[in-house]
């Protein structure tokens, strides 16, 4: 008898690809729809939590468990009875089994990390059966993988928090939003799930992030999002996560505070060191344990000798606090974001490169709301239904169809939201409290943004479409002939079509 017959051999490799692709990205989607055949569940084309229904089960991960697992029982009696393998073919068997454990334990998982009984000693005291059944399918088995099952837990565990911090925080049903939660997701497990399982698992820590993109996209819930999904030991002794009140989140806001100021927060100081240091104190990158993230929020503001010292934690883990001379070890993980262009303020001597390239190692770009809606225009609709919850609770319903309203009647559905999803925030306070809502005037949209809203409300003429677009590419390049490389026309045209205005607000940092 044949361990595998050619059918399940395809199946079961389809679930082994699907087991461990990106969840956020459409391969996900087009994984189950093999899986499933003519039992796949239409549904939406990327995951993303249903605002209207946030309990909405999803249909086709628990049709392909029941798949799998009665077909991962009759494999493992098929092994015990003595049925030969091909070692192929038993690394399909454990992807099979792993994955009928992860979705078997996925709601202790949750509620032993978000439920009531996070408080409760005994919420992990579920391994016991996790091993029984491990032992069931593994033990006394000759398999090529030796999977530690302690090890296995922590992963389960880990993978179950990280995907429910994103897709909870990181709404949005567009491409650009399941990009960005697959960037993240990305940014805790790298691309390649088995390797980051085999090695990496305990070195990510290692690693810095730079999070970019526009004023109010949500740079500080990606970067919580990494923070709050490092990988934390299992102790199946005491049967609890050794290191989970070490998992911390650090934020510094670098353009709220003097350079003396960041450099106290950061490094900390001894006594004296500068004026007003009345005591020694600790910085966070001294406070911050292994398992914590310091969070740099406004990086493109960070003073230039204090980017020397930020280079120099990046390059050995060591750091020294003002005025002493002893180093100190940064054991946390690194995460830094900033709306600003750090190429343009490379090329002004206003931010160092070799900084730069020790950051952009992991980089996550946040999209626009007005990138958003471009792509999938309803997504207003479950923002404005998400954030109404969050401020209303039990009127948000009716709040969200006054919003809806007030913004269809006022602003039109075009407009372009250069606050982003600040902005948004703030309209649906507003017009919860005044029925009304009047966007600043004081600070103009970026320019990249007008030009956005321009262009789908077609009041650009061709030859300022043409100029526009030769600024822009000219402001990241610095060179006429590269421009003119990039666009495919003349240099002498690409002079004459830059405007000189548009291009002080874009170095600006308007943009």
């Amino acid at each position: 008898m044949a361990f595998l017959s050619a059918a399940e051999r395809t199946f079961l490799q389809t679930v082994s690809e699907f087991a461990y692709c990106n969840p956020f990205l459409p391969e996900h989607n087009r994984l189950e729809r093999v899986a499933l055949g003519r039992d796949f569940k239409e549904g939406e084309p990327v995951w993303s939590q249903p605002v209207d229904d946030p309990e909405r089960p999803r249909v086709n991960i628990w049709r392909i468990f029941e798949k799998v697992q009665p077909l991962a029982e009759q494999l493992c009696a098929r092994l015990r009875s003595g049925v030969s393998a091909r070692e192929s073919d038993l690394l399909i068997y454990e992807d099979a089994v792993i994955h009928v454990l992860y979705q078997r334990y996925y709601r202790q998982f949750y509620e032993g990390s978000f439920g009531a009984a996070v408080s409760q000693p005994s919420r992990w005291r579920f391994y016991n059966d996790f091993r029984t059944d491990w032992r069931h399918f593994f033990d006394g088995l000759r398999l090529p993988t030796h999977y530690d099952p302690p090890h296995m837990f922590a992963c389960f565990r880990q993978i179950q928090r990280a995907f429910e911090q994103i897709f909870r925080d990181i709404i949005g049903g567009s491409l650009p939003a399941a990009r960005l939660r697959a960037s993240i997701w990305q940014s805790v497990f790298t691309h390649d799930m088995r390797r980051y399982r085999r090695t990496l698992y305990n070195r990510m820590g290692e690693f810095a992030t730079l999070i970019t993109g526009p004023s109010g996209t949500g740079k500080e819930l990606a970067a919580r999002a990494i923070a709050q999904s490092r990988y934390v030991t299992f102790d199946q002794r005491n049967l609890t996560f050794a290191g989970d009140e070490a998992v911390s989140f650090f934020p510094i806001n670098i353009s709220a505070l003097s350079p003396t100021l960041v450099e106290s927060e950061l490094f900390g100081h001894h006594r004296g060191a500068f004026t007003g240091a009345i005591g020694d104190r600790k910085g966070w990158l001294e406070t911050c344990p292994a398992l914590g993230s310091v969070f740099l929020d406004e990086l493109g503001d960070l003073d230039p000798a204090i980017q020397v010292k930020l280079l120099r934690v990046i390059e050995t883990r060591t750091f020294h606090p003002v005025g002493e001379t002893a180093s100190r070890q940064f054991r946390g993980k690194l995460i830094a974001a900033t709306n600003r262009d750090l190429a343009a303020r490379i090329r002004q001597n206003q931010f160092r490169e070799d900084l730069y390239y020790r950051l952009c190692s992991d980089q996550i770009v946040t999209p626009s709301l007005a990138e958003q809606l471009s792509d999938s225009p309803q997504v207003l609709n479950e923002l404005i239904l998400y954030m109404a919850r969050r401020v209303a609770g039990a009127e948000a319903d009716e709040l969200a169809r006054d919003v809806t309203s007030w913004i269809e009647t006022n602003l039109g559905r075009d407009y372009a939201w250069p606050g982003n999803y600040r902005e948004l925030e703030q309209c649906v306070k507003n017009v919860l409290i005044r029925r009304d809502y009047r966007p600043s005037r004081s600070a103009p949209a970026g320019a990249v943004e007008e030009t956005v809203d321009d262009f789908r409300n077609a009041r650009l003429t061709a030859d300022q479409l043409v100029s526009r677009y030769c600024t822009m590419v000219y402001r990241r390049t610095g060179s006429y002939e590269e421009t003119a490389r990039r666009l495919g026309i003349d240099r002498r045209t690409v002079k004459a079509k830059v405007d000189a205005a548009l291009l002080r607000r874009l170095q600006s940092g308007e943009a």
